[in-house]
């Protein structure tokens, strides 16, 4: 079986309650870091690992994704009879002509893993990518920037015939807030998953190797989390059909190049926005100096 990707599946049913009153009506993965949507980052980040069928998983309220990637006719009617090819451009672009979107919904929030399991009919049976928009994961991308973090996973599962789940070094007292992988012979980037386990304690956690929104998974996982019983705070989670799937094939952890700002918290959105900023050229300057005023009151 090639682990080559094509499909991409993001799972934004949830509904952003850390942001209220903000997301009443704005979903969260809408809210904007500068210029774009959270949303458009892991979108833009799919594509460029070579993704072109996008699937989100939504509820029945959320519209305003799905409008978000429809074609505005009438704001490109008037942007073209204004002369703003520009803005035209950026519009058009948010999602190229050789790439599909598709909306599936999640009836009831019942976990991570029963949203990745409503994918299985757009998705068969292939390996694919699971992005979770709240990570936002920068790598430098203007200027010399290097790869988005999907585009080093599918090039390491494409390589090594196997699922590929991203890592982060955490603080031992928040392995509660995490999956938590165990690996073998880690080195560099990757090792070998012995075990996964969900949102352990720090005293009985095997490592501080964190699991983030990023995954390349065989097609195996939906047999497995049709089979997955409720698991941590009642709900079918990721981590236990990752678990199992472990039983039967290979699986990797691997740490991406890159920073990962959790934009599902206040303050890593406020972070996020501050990088973001200071990695726009037309923004650069003025944002160091407000940043450079602002501490020195």
């Amino acid at each position: 079986m090639s682990f080559r990707i094509r499909k991409a599946v993001f799972p934004v049913a949830g509904l952003g309650t850390r942001f209220l009153p903000a997301t009443k009506t704005v979903p969260k993965e809408m809210l904007p870091v500068v210029d774009k949507p959270l949303i458009q980052y892991a979108v833009d980040e799919a594509i460029e690992a070579g993704c072109d069928t996008l699937v989100f998983v939504t509820n029945r309220y959320k519209h305003s994704v799905a409008d978000y990637f429809d074609k505005a006719y009438e704001l490109e009617q008037k942007l073209e009879k204004a002369g703003k090819t520009e803005l035209l451009a950026v519009i058009r672009e948010v999602l190229p002509r050789h790439v599909r979107a598709v909306f599936v919904t999640q009836a009831e929030a019942l976990g991570l893993g029963h949203a990745v399991l409503c994918a299985r009919p757009v998705i068969g049976d292939e390996p694919f990518a699971v992005l979770l928009p709240d990570d936002l994961i920068w790598n430098g991308r203007s200027g010399s920037g290097g790869p988005g973090a999907l585009k080093q996973m599918a090039e390491l599962a494409e390589r090594e015939n196997a699922s590929v789940i991203a890592v982060q070094d955490v603080p031992r007292e928040q392995t509660g807030s995490y999956g938590i992988v165990e690996t073998i012979d880690f080195s560099g980037r990757h090792g070998a998953i012995a075990a996964i386990v969900e949102k352990p304690r720090p005293e009985v956690a095997p490592s501080t190797l964190g699991v983030v929104g990023r995954y390349v998974l065989s097609g195996r996982i939906f047999d497995i989390l049709e089979k997955t019983r409720p698991g941590a705070g009642g709900e079918i989670q990721l981590t236990d059909g990752i678990a199992a799937l472990l039983k039967e094939e290979r699986a990797l952890a691997y740490r991406f190049e890159g920073r990962r700002f959790d934009c599902g918290s206040r303050i890593g959105l406020v972070e996020a926005t501050i990088q973001f900023a200071l990695d726009h050229d037309d923004l650069a300057d003025a944002a160091r100096a407000y940043m450079r005023d602002a501490l020195s009151r």
